[in-house]
């Protein structure tokens, strides 16, 4: 944790050689969601409803996968660069380093300034969570935390498939792209709009369903169900990273040094 604060010290003492570049970057991450809720709440005023969700509920989900995808971006970013790292043959110089290979990527690159999307969400999260007043009690605000916790970990396992794909080739990276941004674009959404073979996919599989579908269902009191229950299903999101990381280290035992 020491070294992976020194990366992160490093990092953003690097951004902030640049401010006017910095703060211009983080104003346009602000602002480039709000297309997307702008298109959000002009549906509803048409609409009324989706599927028995009204729109608080709806911008509720926007604002939890956002999260997560914002704070994955921030701090996870290094597995997204990752197919730079093997072609240029800077992995090789990681491997003889007595340090986990996993810090010393996740520390190789950080997106400070996706700030801007991450206050973007917490602002749609505050006046969600004001207007549905189903939301105030204290173990449904803990149960929300977890589901942006474990998004976080969703969108970082993914990138970690993504960057061991490019042990073998530099190209698979951009098939992530399918189920980050895709991802993030899908489940911003309730998962009963779509066909049941997809939300079965994004519950069972990628488990974007955990961080946000099934545990809306208790915290909107849209389902009956025990409170345990409904606390344990976020955690999906740790139980999808740690297959993540196994195969990580299976793509590192098997990596052919570029020999540059």
């Amino acid at each position: 944790m020491h070294l992976y604060l020194k990366y992160l010290n490093i990092q953003l003492k690097s951004q902030l050689q640049y401010r006017a570049s910095f703060l211009l970057l983080s104003f346009g991450q602000f602002f480039i969601p709000f297309t997307v809720l702008g298109g959000l709440y002009f549906m509803f005023q048409r609409f009324g409803e989706l599927q028995g969700w009204s729109f608080f509920e709806v911008a509720l989900c926007f604002s939890v996968i956002h999260l997560a995808f914002s704070l994955s971006e921030c701090f996870a970013r290094g597995f997204d660069g990752f197919s730079s790292l093997v072609a240029s043959g800077e992995f090789d110089r990681l491997l003889v380093r007595p340090r986990s290979t996993v810090i010393q990527v996740l520390g190789s690159k950080f997106e400070f300034t996706r700030i801007g999307r991450l206050l973007q969400g917490m602002i749609v999260l505050v006046w969600s969570v004001t207007n549905l007043p189903a939301l105030w009690s204290f173990p449904k605000l803990i149960i929300l935390f977890f589901m942006i916790m474990n998004g976080v970990l969703i969108f970082t396992g993914i990138f970690i498939l993504a960057a061991t794909f490019c042990f073998w080739t530099i190209q698979a990276i951009e098939v992530a792209n399918v189920f980050t941004d895709g991802g993030r674009e899908m489940a911003q959404y309730p998962l009963n709009i779509y066909e049941k073979w997809v939300t079965r996919f994004f519950t069972f599989i990628i488990p974007f369903g955990c961080v946000t579908y099934l545990p809306l269902l208790y915290i909107l009191d849209k389902k009956d169900g025990g409170m345990f229950t409904y606390m344990l299903v976020p955690f999906g999101g740790a139980l999808f990273l740690l297959p993540c990381l196994l195969i990580w280290r299976f793509g590192v035992r098997h990596y052919r040094s570029t020999g540059s």
